[in-house]
């Protein structure tokens, strides 16, 4: 790291940097992970989430393993200290510890960067948003069977809506792509359009496919399941459906089935060696299945926009945003994160559920291959939620409930591993 802006930053000396062998993560028993702390109420659920993951750690390697954290800068603390809201150094700085965690982010209004979860998924290719959906026993519902709900969500990262190629309506730009359209292709478009371009590539929508199946297999995962609205976009999230049928099967067809051959040619039973079920539905249609049989789903596979919405209408249905977990991952790095806001009204009260976060921190400790760890986590948060000892958010909707702040939260869950 000679010369390099990395040597800035405060790296405990016992710390190692993970490594990379070309096919998986090389963890030590030390590792070095960034985290940006976050805006608003991030810096206190970061605080209860980095006492649960120490924890853990400790308990389940018997203190052999630790995690040298390194502090890095985003957002509205780097603005106001450097005038940026991503430094080049923590891009950089997830890059070279290929693994990171950070608290919410406040997007600028009005100008800047237009999202600074969107620009880090870029600059680091995260190609693959990957929410888990679960309900944990006690957490409040609006649904009569929340424990049907057990689905991780992969959701493409890159391109999509999430490209953000877009014009303003009355725009120069706007009028200029609205009359080639027009005069070169055809096609009518209203003056006055707003207009945005949709791409997605074979090459984005297959690796999405392997990486959703490859979980799928490592993890004990019966099927994944396409989703698309292909029947009205036909060349971009048609394409994607085709594009990842095509890519499981080459990489995946002695142990992957579809569910038309599963049907048809062998007759509703699953041959010998085929341990996933691969489907597809239509977006709209998925939206229902997932509340009238969430039993039947397990893996999702989706372009950005559908994923998006299916996201946070799924994690509703096990308690909403305050207990919904995520990451973005690409090959060699995966950075993990609160799926909220970041809930400036509430900064400093120490008052709002760190749920999110700490189980984004499992979810780590599971990508570093530490599932002892991870599974203590889980405990924790179940033994917390089941005792009744919750934050605001879930209190008032539990009959008996004991109130407890966000770090009372992470003592309670660390108390119940």
């Amino acid at each position: 790291m000679a010369g390099s802006r990395l040597n800035a930053l405060a790296v405990p000396e016992w710390g190692e940097r993970i490594g990379w062998d070309g096919a998986g993560l090389a963890v030590p028993d030390t590792p070095v992970v960034p985290f940006i702390a976050g805006d608003g109420t991030g810096p206190e659920i970061w605080r209860a989430t980095r006492r649960v993951i120490d924890a853990a750690v400790e308990r389940a390697s018997g203190g052999r393993r630790r995690i040298a954290w390194v502090e890095l800068e985003a957002g509205e603390t780097a603005f106001a200290r450097r005038g940026t809201w991503l430094p080049d150094e923590t891009v950089e700085a997830i890059r070279y510890y290929r693994v990171a965690i950070k608290g919410p982010l406040t997007t600028p209004v009005g100008g800047g960067i237009r999202s600074l979860s969107v620009a880090l998924r870029r600059l680091l290719d995260l190609y693959a948003c990957v929410r888990p959906v679960r309900w944990v026993p006690g957490v409040p519902s609006p649904v009569k069977r929340p424990q049907d709900v057990d689905v991780v969500i992969f959701r493409e990262n890159t391109e999509d809506v999430e490209a953000g190629i877009e014009w303003r309506g009355g725009s120069p730009e706007a009028e200029k792509l609205r009359l080639f359209i027009e005069n070169e292709l055809g096609k009518v478009i209203r003056p006055n359009s707003g207009l945005g371009i949709k791409p997605i590539s074979q090459f984005g929508s297959a690796r999405l496919a392997v990486k959703a199946v490859r979980y799928a297999l490592a993890n004990g995962r019966d099927s994944v399941t396409i989703v698309h609205k292909g029947n009205i976009m036909k060349f971009t999230e048609g394409a994607f459906r085709d594009w990842a049928y095509q890519a499981v099967r080459e990489q995946f067809g002695d142990v992957t089935v579809t569910e038309a051959d599963l049907l048809g040619v062998h007759g509703g039973k699953r041959p010998p060696g085929k341990r996933v079920v691969i489907k597809d539905r239509i977006a709209d249609s998925m939206f229902q299945l997932s509340l009238l049989r969430p039993s039947e789903y397990s893996v999702l596979c989706t372009p950005n926009l559908e994923g998006d919405f299916l996201s946070d209408a799924l994690a509703a249905q096990v308690g909403g945003a305050g207990m919904a977990p995520g990451s973005n991952e690409g090959d060699e790095h995966a950075l993990f994160e609160a799926t909220h806001g970041s809930a400036p009204k509430y900064a400093g009260q120490d008052k709002v559920n760190p749920g999110s976060l700490i189980l984004s921190g499992e979810m780590m400790l599971r990508h570093l291959g530490w599932p002892d760890a991870a599974d203590l986590v889980a405990r924790g948060i179940a033994g917390a939620v089941a005792a009744r000892q919750v934050t605001y958010d879930l209190q008032r909707q539990m009959e008996g409930a004991t109130l407890v702040s966000c770090s009372g939260f992470a003592e309670a869950v660390v108390a119940h591993m």
